[in-house]
């Protein structure tokens, strides 16, 4: 029988911690639903807070803030891994927060995220703690070159890491080292970067996404293709993984991990994300129901849908230094999904807005992409 006590129904208000545009398009899903929105983050008319009913301006760790959130919500979520767990464990005595401390307090810190995905035997890539340069020195000769240093807090899109090719590469790594404790992390020669989105509600359900191929640049996510082919051995892998790491965190809402596939076909986990992930941007058009759509269900405990892939897709992100570009296109692309987040400034390297191309090519799509040179 389901536990309907925390079933949470239209009409009753989500909280969300954080105001980005991960917030923004959960709250259209929320809303869509027929529930109310609150949002707590510290910058005024963020992208969430343009589309919800009320703003709490404030930091994510002031307790009085939160206090008043977790009064006037019936759920709280949060949007990015980076929200303070000790603001989450203030109030998660007072309000429902389905997501608990389990999942950020593990992905929040890159060592606690490798000694969680081992314990569950989960394939991750060879690793060392480094405290000095001289650990790095040191650990060099078990890892091998190419390697990667990364902080083990605060990174993303690239940032707080750094690639060693060779003994002349560890100096790039001092800025990483004086920040904080890092991880040496042998480099996988990986033929495609993947992901999947699992989501979960409080009766132990799991629904799971399509497996897409992620292509970078310059370390940040230029392109989503949906679906990627792959045998069913892999795929049958890739389930069982992320229904082992969804039933380790306890999982209520969507969760995005991050993998690399060897020419071999071995399965490296690179990264976890407790909540819905850039690369499933493309289910909003392309599936039956959207991650963002299905992170709403979890967190409320509705049931979860088996997802379809209504059809291929291509999603595209558009950075700050693209927008030009990308709005020269509005006239000559009729097919192209175009979402921009409401951002006020348009920041060189960061993500402003995303477009999706439904196709039955994807081949073509790709080629017609690869001709307007905005993501070369």
């Amino acid at each position: 029988m389901r536990n309907l006590s925390k079933l949470i129904l239209p009409g009753q208000t989500i909280g969300i911690i954080g105001g980005g545009q991960l917030g923004r398009m959960m709250a259209f899903s929320a809303k869509e639903m027929g529930f109310f929105v609150g949002i707590l983050d510290p910058t005024p008319d963020c992208p969430a807070a343009q589309v919800a009913d009320w703003h709490i301006i404030a930091d994510y760790n002031d307790e009085l803030s939160l206090l008043n959130m977790s009064k006037r919500c019936d759920v709280i979520t949060y949007e990015f891994e980076n929200v303070d767990v000790d603001g989450i464990k203030y109030i998660e005595k007072m309000t429902h927060i389905p997501q608990g401390t389990i999942g950020l307090s593990v992905t929040q810190d890159r060592l606690s995220e490798r000694s969680f995905l081992e314990s569950n035997n989960i394939n991750i890539a060879p690793y060392e703690t480094v405290v000095v340069v001289s650990d790095i020195r040191d650990s060099v000769s078990s890892i091998g070159f190419p390697c990667v240093v990364k902080t083990t807090r605060g990174g993303y899109d690239g940032k707080g890491q750094v690639v060693l090719y060779s003994e002349e590469d560890i100096d790039k790594s001092v800025p990483l080292i004086q920040h904080g404790p890092c991880i040496l992390e042998a480099f996988i020669p990986f033929v495609k970067e993947l992901s999947v989105m699992i989501a979960a509600n409080q009766n132990g359900d799991y629904t799971i996404f399509p497996i897409v191929e992620n292509i970078h640049k310059n370390s940040i996510l230029q392109k989503t293709i949906a679906p990627v082919a792959l045998s069913q051995d892999i795929v049958d892998q890739i389930h069982l993984t992320a229904k082992i790491i969804a039933s380790g965190l306890q999982l209520s809402g969507v969760m995005g991990i991050e993998m690399f596939l060897t020419e071999e076909g071995t399965i490296y986990v690179n990264e976890l994300a407790p909540r819905p992930h850039n690369s499933a941007h493309y289910s909003i058009e392309a599936c039956n129901f959207s991650q963002f759509d299905a992170h709403i269900r979890g967190i409320c405990n509705w049931p979860l849908p088996e997802i379809t892939l209504l059809s291929p897709a291509v999603m595209l992100n558009i950075l700050g230094e693209q927008v030009v570009d990308v709005f020269a296109q509005i006239p000559e692309k009729k097919n192209w999904h175009f979402h921009l987040y409401g951002k006020k400034e348009l920041k060189e390297g960061r993500k402003v807005g995303h477009v999706t191309i439904l196709t039955e090519n994807l081949e073509e799509t790709l080629q017609e992409i690869a001709e307007t040179n905005i993501w070369d």
